[in-house]
C-alpha cells in the first residue's frame, strides 16, 4: 500500500509546470555532501535582484525546492497586513484548523503550534518564525516539529510591486526546501507542496482584493 501522502499526491494530480532555476553547486567541508544553491523563480518572470536573493536556498539531495508566484490586484499594505501575521495563519490558509503561539511575542524566533485539518498526511506542525522584515514586506519560517512528513522545511515570502502598476497591484513569491519523504519521488513532493501554496496564495489574493474593492467602495 503506498504512502499516505502517494495517496494524496494521487487524489490532488494538480496540471504542473515547468520553472527554470539557477543553479551553483558548492560541497561543504564538515559532511562532503553536495548543496545546490538554487533559486527556483521562473526566468520568465520579471524579480527585482533584492528580492531573488531572498529566494536563493542550499538545497542537498535529497531535498526539493520550488517557488510559486501569485498576482495580486490590491496594494502591498492590503497583502502585507494579512501575510504578516505569523499568529493567524487560518486567515487565509484553508489547510490550517487551528493555531497557537507557544513562546515569543511575535518577533524572530517565535514559536507556532498549527493543527491543520482531516485530510493531510500530517496532524500538527511546530513553527518558527525566521524573518519579520516589515520595511521589505519578507517573511520566513521553517518547521521544527510535529506529527507531519514535511522535515527541514523552510519557507520564504516576499512581497514587491508589479511594476507596470505600482500601487495597485502585488506580485508575491513563495519558496521553499523541504526533504523528500520515504517512498515519494521529488516530482511528487514538489507537486504536493506546490499545491498547497498555491491554494494558500489564491486565499490570500482573495482576501486582499475583497478588502481592497471595499476600501474604494467607501
Amino acid at each position: 500500500m503506498p504512502p499516505k501522502s502517494s495517496l494524496l499526491l494521487q487524489r490532488i494530480n494538480p496540471t504542473t509546470t515547468s520553472t527554470t532555476t539557477t543553479t551553483t553547486t558548492t560541497t561543504t567541508a564538515t559532511s562532503g555532501k553536495q548543496l545546490q544553491r538554487r533559486t527556483p523563480i521562473p526566468c520568465t518572470t520579471e524579480v527585482p535582484d533584492s528580492v531573488t536573493t531572498h529566494h536563493t536556498h542550499s538545497v542537498s539531495p535529497n531535498q526539493c525546492c520550488s517557488a510559486v508566484i501569485q498576482h495580486i490586484s490590491a496594494p502591498i499594505s492590503t497583502v502585507w497586513s494579512v501575510l504578516r501575521r505569523f499568529d493567524n495563519p487560518q486567515a487565509y490558509k484553508h489547510f490550517v484548523k487551528s493555531c497557537h503561539v507557544i513562546g515569543g511575542d511575535g518577533n524572530v524566533g517565535t514559536l507556532r503550534e498549527v493543527r491543520v485539518i482531516s485530510g493531510l498526511p500530517a496532524a500538527n506542525s511546530m513553527e518558527r518564525l525566521e524573518i519579520l522584515d516589515e520595511e521589505r514586506h519578507v517573511i520566513s519560517f521553517s518547521v521544527v516539529g510535529g506529527d507531519h512528513r514535511l522535515v527541514n522545511y523552510r519557507s520564504i515570502t516576499t512581497l514587491h510591486s508589479d511594476q507596470n502598476n505600482i500601487g495597485t497591484r502585488t506580485i508575491v513569491v513563495e519558496s521553499y526546501v523541504v526533504d523528500i519523504p520515504h517512498g515519494n519521488t521529488k516530482e511528487e513532493t514538489c507537486v504536493f507542496v506546490d499545491t498547497i501554496v498555491k491554494c494558500n496564495l489564491q486565499s490570500l489574493a482573495q482576501i486582499a482584493q475583497n478588502s481592497t474593492r471595499r476600501n474604494t467602495a467607501n
